[in-house]
């Protein structure tokens, strides 16, 4: 044991080589030291200096000034919110092997400001519910004859549309977005403030996004290569694959 004193946790005990008794480190597992391998050795265990003098040290930094915490136990809201004032330019990558068969990916979703998107409102897809979760949805043309003033956000119903009336513009317009349900979901991740994006342990991640103005939750899955490159070339987390890039055919055989 060694004594440690510092600006964050003052006079206490800590176990040596512990990341300089970080108290955000977690047990590494050979699914960080993947992730951590995917960058060069000098974007890893980079130490951050805030202005009041806090020091973390960061799973991953890249050279654009981007954090990256690969994060595979549970944390806190607190804990979240924490290292999310602290990195700022922030994205996590979490471990989802665990729940996968607790969430479901469902159909295609339009590139949001896609021009076919602007005129559709989707049902919330949901487990067991076989209708939506092969895609249904509202025009809000359709809406607004009765109710001008209707908006995405307050459409509550209407004629009900099935997604085989507009699957080959879907397939057009399709950028990654996909409709998904979350059983006993991990709430801290669907409040993070910061991109978060799954590893479920295949060749792509789903980074959890708010579709339009409806609010509707839903993933846009990014391949773990392109998510490299844009970390590295990206200045701003929020960028990471937000530009187009061909995903090919659905990888996982993911509920249609």
């Amino acid at each position: 044991m060694i004594a440690k004193c510092g600006p964050r946790v003052l006079h206490h005990w800590a176990h040596s080589g512990r990341r300089n008794c970080d108290p955000w480190w977690e047990n590494e597992t050979d699914w960080h030291r993947g992730w951590k391998n995917l960058f060069p050795e000098s974007c890893r265990e980079v130490s951050h200096v805030a202005a009041n003098g806090e020091v973390h040290r960061a799973d991953i930094r890249t050279p654009t000034g981007i954090f990256i915490e690969v994060q595979h136990s549970a944390i806190t809201d607190e804990e979240r919110l924490s290292r999310e004032a602290f990195y700022g330019n922030l994205v996590w990558v979490i471990d989802g092997r665990s729940f996968r068969k607790n969430f479901d990916i469902y159909h295609l979703l339009p590139d949001p400001t896609s021009e076919i998107a602007q005129d559709l409102v989707w049902e919330k897809a949901r487990r067991h519910k076989h209708g939506a979760n092969a895609g249904l949805f509202y025009r809000l043309s359709e809406c607004k004859r009765d109710d001008p003033d209707v908006t995405k956000a307050s459409l509550r119903g209407g004629r009900i549309h099935g997604f085989h009336e507009i699957e080959a513009q879907v397939n057009d317009a399709y950028r990654g977005h996909d409709q998904f349900d979350w059983i006993r979901p991990h709430r801290t991740w669907l409040d993070a403030t910061c991109p978060v994006c799954i590893d479920f342990g295949d060749d792509h991640l789903a980074r959890l996004e708010i579709y339009d103005e409806s609010r509707l939750q839903c993933v846009r899955l990014v391949s773990k290569r392109k998510f490299v490159h844009d970390t590295l070339n990206e200045t701003a987390a929020s960028a990471i694959a937000t530009r187009f890039y061909p995903l090919g055919p659905r990888h996982d055989g993911a509920s249609q």
